[in-house]
């Protein structure tokens, strides 16, 4: 009994770390914290305004972004039960997809405000270096959840005022 409760400790320790970066890819730095920035030619404004925009929404991030590990751990703690109450499973994985849509949200806001800074050429500038290949003439944006990769969605046209 007391080895089958090690093995089983022993794998959530191990699983757990892979799952978590598996749900937040951290990838290359936000576009705003490096040499994209600059290149875009931001104004001071601009650069103030970014800033500001990171600071107001850092608190929701951290807490978005908790309440989903708390989330995940509960998962987690209920599927290595014997016998696994499948009542509580379920609810424990409506909770988990409920924070994750409230963070996917929070980071589409955040986002938003984000493009709503910047000029259009420089959102189409961004655009295309994210992409990493020439801008083709009329061609789409990428999208997100496109098979090249995630990024900032494509603006409504009607933003661009």
């Amino acid at each position: 009994m007391r080895l089958r409760l090690g093995i089983a400790v022993l794998l959530s320790a191990l699983w757990l770390p892979a799952t978590l970066c598996a749900q937040f890819p951290r990838g290359p730095r936000p576009w705003w914290d490096g040499r994209l920035a600059k290149d875009l030619n931001l104004t001071d404004a601009q650069t103030k305004q970014i800033r500001q925009t990171q600071d107001d929404f850092r608190p929701r991030m951290l807490q978005l972004r908790s309440d989903v590990n708390k989330a995940e751990s509960a998962v987690n703690a209920l599927f290595n039960e014997d016998p696994v109450d499948q009542a509580k499973a379920n609810d424990a994985i409506n909770q988990l997809a409920a924070a994750r849509a409230e963070l996917t949200k929070a980071v589409s806001q955040m986002d938003l405000k984000l493009r709503m800074i910047l000029t259009a050429a420089q959102w189409q500038q961004l655009q295309q270096r994210q992409r990493g290949r020439p801008e083709r003439p009329g061609g789409p944006g990428r999208r997100r959840g496109s098979p090249e990769g995630s990024g900032p969605a494509t603006p409504n046209p009607n933003l661009q005022k």
